[in-house]
């Protein structure tokens, strides 16, 4: 399960993965037999959760930890607790992580984590007796040195620490590297909310950089005004670019003159939406994607642009904030209309980054106060940026693809390096 398949097999998050890695195959340059240890996973556990109602019924829940490849440090991934989620997009999900944390040099292999649930259906207690069940059941592949989770879709700080207490109450002792994303009363990250949205920032700034296009005064339009993209849009506002446009679930919001992120975040929590913002003009959500901007941040869903919308785009750099947000078939139109995708595999590598800063802080006892973590994320991001961009200007290859050669290659050289035991 989870290799590279023999005979065609039907669209989904696994195959999916296994067809971008093979256009990127051709541009790798190391001992082509190591691509193989690509295209599968190391290890995946299915588990059952029961789970005492607060009605006293007994409900069972499946779940799922999968590592994909451990080679480069210990596993990194979430856990989601989702109705829809399946131990194929874990496995995807995993498999990403690993070019991901390789693409961004950092020590982490690739890892994720699923609960088939609604959270939104279950009490808190319910919800608390699942995650000890779950991270209970785990234990067997998740520690500070070998696999450590961390929050994801239906997850949050709270869900983290549960997990924290229960490995650490089986372990008899604090271990606070276990997982990342914990409250900061129990060493999480200072500000860890706001450093995905800032990361994003810091790799459109840089790409920007490399184009010559200056932030200041620049167009910003951002699909999905939540967490990621209100951060996103605090981050553009701040540095003196004109965040014109933002969505929501309900539509999209527009002012040529631009829009006061802060502002629009105290209108949300009032009215629970973007629109009626003082000042500006509604619009549908699908044709904020072809406003006439310099940057447009898709930071919302996957797969918002597909091949019926590619040709309207008319941003000069997109930068995905979301997982996956351009569909494959899309990449392509981007390109023949000369769009810059700076793709999720760096874009949105500041979560992960202030997880490996947190993960060291737990692991030595070592704490940064928020204006260092900021720094650290930025020099960390930046580094990844140039590097992606300056492999794919020597291969001649787009950002996507030179993120995936980057990180694959850096897994396969440790995979030959450390060699095939036994």
């Amino acid at each position: 399960m989870f290799g590279q398949p023999s005979v065609p097999i039907r669209p989904g998050p696994w195959s999916n993965y296994l067809a971008r890695l093979e256009q990127a195959r051709p541009s790798i340059q190391v001992d082509p037999q190591y691509f193989a240890l690509l295209q599968r996973v190391d290890r995946a556990l299915t588990v059952s959760c029961p789970v005492v109602m607060d009605d006293g019924s007994l409900q069972f829940f499946e779940g799922f930890r999968v590592q994909h490849n451990l080679t480069r440090g210990p596993g990194k991934g979430g856990i989601r607790f989702h109705s829809q989620v399946t131990l194929e997009e874990v496995a995807a999900l995993a498999a990403w992580m690993t070019i991901q944390c390789a693409t961004v040099n950092l020590p982490f292999g690739g890892s994720m984590g699923g609960v088939v649930c609604d959270p939104r259906r279950l009490s808190q207690g319910e919800l608390e007796r699942l995650t000890r069940r779950y991270i209970n059941e785990i234990s067997l592949l998740i520690g500070p040195q070998v696999d450590v989770p961390a929050p994801d879709i239906g997850t949050d700080e709270r869900i983290m620490a549960w997990a924290y207490d229960t490995y650490s109450m089986n372990e008899g002792f604090p271990v606070g590297a276990v997982v990342t994303g914990k409250p900061e009363a129990l060493g999480g990250a200072v500000g860890r909310m706001d450093m995905p949205g800032w990361g994003v920032f810091v790799a459109a700034e840089e790409i920007a950089q490399h184009q010559g296009l200056p932030i200041p005064g620049a167009r910003v339009a951002i699909h999905g005004f939540g967490h990621m993209g209100s951060a996103v849009a605090r981050s553009f506002a701040d540095a003196g670019a004109l965040v014109v446009a933002v969505s929501d679930s309900y539509g999209a919001i527009y002012c040529p003159k631009g829009l006061a992120p802060r502002a629009v975040q105290q209108h949300v929590k009032a009215t629970g939406t973007v629109l009626g913002f003082p000042g500006s003009t509604a619009l549908p959500g699908e044709e904020l994607l072809a406003l006439p901007v310099d940057f447009l941040v898709p930071a919302a869903l996957s797969d918002v642009i597909t091949p019926a919308n590619a040709r309207s785009i008319q941003a000069k750099i997109l930068v995905e904030a979301a997982t996956a947000p351009v569909n494959p078939a899309a990449d392509e139109l981007l390109a023949q209309r000369g769009v810059t995708v700076v793709p999720d595999l760096v874009a949105s590598s500041g979560g992960l980054t202030v997880d490996y800063l947190e993960w060291v802080q737990g692991a030595s006892e070592f704490y940064w106060r928020y204006e260092e973590i900021h720094a650290q994320v930025a020099k960390i991001m930046r580094a990844s940026v140039d590097a992606v961009a300056a492999l794919a200007a020597e291969r001649k290859l787009d950002l996507r693809t030179a993120a995936i050669v980057l990180g694959a290659e850096r897994v396969m050289v440790a995979d030959r390096l450390r060699g095939i035991y036994p």
